[in-house]
Parts: C-alpha cells; sequence; structure tokens
C-alpha cells in the first residue's frame, strides 16, 4: 500500500503545463514564473540576453584604457567599469527594477548625485516584494545602467559607484 501513494507522487508534473507556462513567458516578455497548486510548484525561467545591448549603447565615454588595463577578463569585456573607473552594483536578483519608491517621486538617485554606504540606490520588485539595493561604498554615481521598471537578471550591472 506505500507504493500507490509514491507513484503519483513521483511524476506528478504535466508537460504540458511546463511548456505552458514557457509560452506564457515568450507572450508576455517575462522572464521567469512560478505556479504552485495542490503543494506541486513549478517555476520555469528563461535568461534575458538584452544586458549586453543596454551596455555598448551607453558605452561613449573615453576613460576606458586604465579600469580596462586593471580589470580581471571577465571585468575586461563589461563597459561600465570603462565609464569611469567606478564599481559595478550588479542585481542580487532577478525582477524588475524601480528608479524611485513610488511612481511620480522622485529617483532614488541620480548621476552625479553622492551617495553613502549602505544608501538606497533602486529597488528591485520580485515576487511582488519590493527588495531595496543599496550601495555597497560610499561614492559619485557615474552611471544608471538601466530604466525604470526594466526587467532584471541576476548578477547584472545596475549602476557605476565613483
Amino acid at each position: 500500500m506505500a507504493s500507490p501513494p509514491k507513484a503519483p507522487a513521483a511524476d506528478p508534473i504535466d508537460a504540458r503545463l511546463v511548456r505552458r507556462l514557457a509560452d506564457i513567458l515568450t507572450e508576455t516578455g517575462l522572464s521567469e514564473i512560478e505556479v504552485e497548486h495542490s503543494g506541486l510548484k513549478i517555476r520555469v525561467a528563461k535568461t534575458l540576453t538584452a544586458a549586453p545591448v543596454q551596455m555598448v549603447q551607453a558605452a561613449p565615454m573615453a576613460a576606458a584604457p586604465a579600469p580596462v588595463a586593471a580589470a580581471s577578463s571577465a571585468a575586461a569585456e563589461a563597459a561600465p567599469p570603462a565609464r569611469g573607473g567606478g564599481d559595478e552594483v550588479k542585481s542580487p536578483m532577478v525582477g524588475s527594477v524601480y528608479l524611485q519608491p513610488e511612481p511620480g517621486a522622485d529617483p532614488f538617485v541620480q548621476v552625479g548625485d553622492t551617495v553613502a554606504a549602505g544608501q538606497t540606490l533602486m529597488i528591485i520588485e520580485a515576487m511582488k516584494t519590493m527588495n531595496p539595493i543599496p550601495a555597497p561604498k560610499a561614492g559619485r554615481i557615474v552611471a544608471i545602467l538601466v530604466e525604470d521598471g526594466q526587467p532584471v537578471e541576476f548578477g547584472e550591472p545596475l549602476a557605476v559607484i565613483g
């Protein structure tokens, strides 16, 4: 009698449901979706490749040679260190980034602002939770690499602090 209850629990995933969730990702432009029903949780995610395009668009500053030479090979491929020799603030999670606390409010920070370590730079909404993104160090905002409401991936550069 122990075997029959285990058999349904071992194969509760409906491949059609997973495919439908993947279709929803494509149709809506989302990068991740999670569904939970009757104790079964399914998460479908995809990797977006939009980040390099954003980095190329914001690359026209001329201070590239020194910072790139000092960077590791992985960081040398990224454009933000070339923008002013600052440190990148990267997304700690997948979600939607917001540059102000609520629609119509002033942004948390702007390019040129001086920030203190721990000061909120922006927020990322993930799973309907607003997560503040603090400044890892004191300095000046050299660049903001994302737009308000933009979906972001884990590790994606958000801003540069010099």
